[in-house]
């Protein structure tokens, strides 16, 4: 686990500055620890810094092929290396250590770009290839590792991390304007975009080249759905070796490993297949809750269900606790480490426990995933019963709307009446949501001129499109799993672990793993209006009822109760004072409304003031007070939401 970066000038006879080079990975010392290293090539550079997992002595990067032709930096873990080494040694290659870096030099030796394919892991991974003077770019299938890049005047440059990006003299730390509209809207920002201007994801599933015929982005891998060939009990057996084999290679390690255990079904499954692999009594797990309120359990906490899954397995539990302050102290340093704004508040427990974790391990596996392959959020069903109601009637709504709609009231049920009218496809916009249609043109008064609404519709649509002609839950598994699986889940796993140097495997993320479940029948995900059917049966045996039973939580966090309680003043204080920096992007009368409304306790507005206040934050740290939106946008915003 690593972090990686480069410059590569466009001019063949400019060398790369190594000072900037420098200045790049070392902004990244917190992802890699153990060791650093650079290269340079006339006009490529390359930069990593190391967190030791695999290989410990030999494994130190940049890494090079027999003839030093081919170099490549690399984040993450390719877990099939031992196999793709001995063949790799069957074509005559030569290796000199037992690194799984070494194996892509050869494997791209070998086979080229199409060497991706044969990669089961997650991973960014940069190659130089000093013959034909081509930079290749790649990223995992779903997404796990991340990898920004920027292609400026004469050059262009890749980091794990923005910040590495911004080390470059003339990359510009500005507001994409954009981005905020959709951020404002889902609570991060879809890729490929970045709150960044001109600053971009590689997407899941893609490669980048730069050679001489200039720089192509291409897609090498995605899900594809298929109906079943087998029958209830065969899915079963197969998704059992599926599962085992996925958790025992991401126990590939040379370094203490443990689990994040919330006491739910898939942290806890992970748990059960990993005690059946290895002694259940060496296995660390961790869990996070929330400090006593008048001398009782927090009503978020899942320490109880935590207890019974480590009992179960005799596992060595730890539990930390944090509080209002911790979140209000924490809060810039979550977001100097994400990059970009992700107003996902779960980032905050997950920073902590990822540092209670680090004093005992160096790899921890985790269940995210499940719930976008299997169908696990609750969501599903509910836009399935809506989808029914659609195909019954619903769709002749919009006739009767400007005659109903005035006596509906309440924002969300204006909401949920508007969406019995659409199709999925304009109904769905996945798991997290922020601020409703209605009070977001209130907030952003420019952004219909920017036309923000048909950017994040188009955003979807064309996603669903992609997912081609499958059933319904399909589709919007396919959409979270491409959107908001890489750009807030995974982005916050990946961020705030290396913040604290831990490295996340996620089992249920290995891509046999994921097209195996794309071929998985409808009830066999959701069943009776349960998701994960097929995990549940699967542990019927092997974890605890209450466990095996139990409603999905989902990681929660009491902010609506410290928003309006111990962190109320903080509110005020970050958002309504006269220097609050969304003054220069919103309309300060709708932020004191949604503020308003929280505190005195007429709708939970939890979503809209986190958006609020980790927008806040990002922009204080990354962009300053004094920075405006661009002239031309600034001009759409009226006087008074300025």
């Amino acid at each position: 686990m690593c972090a990686i970066n480069g410059i590569v000038n466009l001019d063949p006879l400019k060398p790369v500055d190594p000072a900037v080079l420098d200045r790049m990975t070392d902004i990244m010392s917190h992802r890699g620890p153990d060791g650093r290293g650079t290269f340079i090539d006339g006009n490529a550079g390359f930069g990593h810094r190391r967190l030791s997992i695999i290989d410990l002595a030999g494994g130190a990067q940049p890494m090079f092929n027999e003839d030093e032709s081919i170099v490549t930096v690399f984040n993450g873990e390719i877990y099939n290396y031992a196999d793709l080494t001995a063949d790799l040694i069957s074509h005559g290659h030569r290796f000199r250590t037992h690194s799984d870096t070494e194996t892509i030099v050869h494997a791209y030796e070998e086979y080229g770009d199409s060497c991706l394919e044969r990669f089961r892991g997650m991973f960014a991974i940069a190659v130089w290839d000093t013959k034909r003077k081509k930079l290749l770019l790649a990223r995992d299938r779903m997404g796990i590792k991340p990898l920004y890049y920027y292609k400026g005047q004469g050059f262009l440059a890749f980091a794990s991390e923005i910040k590495a990006l911004l080390e470059i003299p003339g990359v510009p730390c500005e507001v994409d304007l954009d981005a905020l509209s959709l951020y404002t809207s889902l609570r991060y920002v879809p890729g490929p975009r970045t709150m960044f201007r001109n600053i971009f994801k590689l997407q899941p599933g893609h490669l980048l080249t730069l050679d001489n015929t200039g720089i192509a982005i291409r897609k090498y891998w995605d899900i594809e759905f298929h109906p079943p060939h087998d029958n209830a009990q065969e899915l079963l057996r197969k998704f059992d070796g599926l599962l085992t084999e996925s958790v025992r290679l991401r126990l590939i390690a040379e370094v203490p490993l443990g689990v994040f255990l919330s006491g739910g079904l898939d942290s806890s499954s992970i748990l059960a297949v990993m005690s059946e692999l290895r002694q259940s009594n060496g296995i660390y797990t961790f869990s996070v809750g929330y400090e006593e309120v008048s001398g009782r359990e927090s009503a978020s906490n899942e320490f109880e269900f935590a207890r019974m899954a480590a009992d179960a397995f005799g596992s060595k539990h730890h539990e930390c606790r944090i509080g209002p302050g911790d979140v209000r102290d924490i809060l810039p340093e979550i977001v100097w480490h994400l990059d970009e704004p992700l107003a996902d508040p779960t980032c905050v427990p997950l920073y902590f426990l990822s540092k209670a974790a680090r004093e005992d391990i160096t790899v921890v596996l985790s269940g995210e995933g499940a719930d976008e392959i299997l169908g696990g959020y609750s969501i599903y069903r509910r836009m399935l019963q809506l989808e029914k109601v659609y195909r019954c009637g619903g769709r002749l709504l919009p006739r009767f709307s400007p005659f109903v709609r005035p006596f509906v009231h309440g924002e969300r049920n204006r909401a949920a009446f508007d969406s019995m009218g659409l199709s999925l496809e304009a109904r769905y916009r996945g798991v997290s949501r922020a601020f409703r249609t209605d009070l977001k043109r209130q907030l952003l008064p420019w952004d219909d001129e920017r036309q923000g609404g048909e950017q994040l519709s188009s955003l979807f649509e064309s996603c669903f499109q992609a997912a081609g002609d499958t059933a319904a839950l399909n589709r919007m598994l396919y959409v979270d799993s491409r959107i908001w699986l890489p750009d807030d889940l995974l982005l916050k796993a990946d961020k705030m672990t290396m913040a604290n140097q831990l490295e996340l495997r996620v089992p249920f993320l290995d891509h046999r793993m994921v097209e195996f479940a794309s071929r998985l029948p409808g009830d066999a995900k959701l069943h009776g209006g349960v998701g994960k059917a097929l995990l549940r049966r699967l542990m019927n045996d092997k974890l605890p009822g209450a466990i095996l039973n139990r409603e999905k939580k989902g990681f929660p966090v009491p902010t609506e109760h410290w928003l309006r309680g111990e962190l109320r003043d903080w509110v005020s204080d970050a958002l309504l004072s006269s220097n609050s920096a969304i003054r220069n992007y919103m309309n300060p009368d709708v932020v004191q409304k949604v503020v308003n409304e929280h505190q005195q306790g007429r709708i939970n507005r939890e979503q809209e003031l986190w958006t609020l206040l980790v927008f806040e934050s990002w922009h204080r740290t990354f962009i300053g007070r004094n920075l405006r939106p661009e002239k031309k946008t600034s001009e759409l915003v009226p006087a008074g939401a300025r």
